[in-house]
């Protein structure tokens, strides 16, 4: 059974930054995706990155330019740092991570079946 651990989340002042962690209990790193999402109560789960096995990585468009994501080889995670943060950011961050993928009218779909328990993030204004 892989568990997925989140770590790093908390309250922060608009404009501040946080880095969010995602530890597996084998290596993060056997996936073919880590994908951070987020959600806010009432609203759907939405991606905000991934990394892929490739080492290409994907955005979601409302956080381009002030989030990263990456794999720490020296912890052994894989991290969000966010940047520039905004109240709107505030939702329960959580981290997936897929084994496969399956086409889908040419691009791939991560199966992203392994899932944390998620961290709160606040952002305050």
């Amino acid at each position: 059974q892989v568990h997925l651990v989140e770590s790093g989340g908390g309250l922060v002042q608009a404009g501040g930054s946080l880095t969010l962690s995602c530890a597996a209990s084998g290596s993060i790193f056997n996936f073919l995706a880590v994908g951070w999402y987020r959600e806010v109560p009432g609203t759907q789960r939405e991606l905000v990155a991934a990394v892929i096995r490739d080492d290409s990585t994907h955005y979601g468009d409302s956080v381009k330019g002030r989030f990263t994501i990456s794999r720490n080889y020296a912890k052994g995670t894989v991290d969000l740092q966010m940047n520039s943060l905004k109240p709107e950011d505030t939702a329960v961050y959580y981290c997936a991570a897929a084994l496969d993928a399956y086409d889908y009218e040419g691009t791939p779909s991560y199966n992203y079946n392994y899932w944390g328990q998620g961290t709160q993030v606040t952002v305050s204004s």
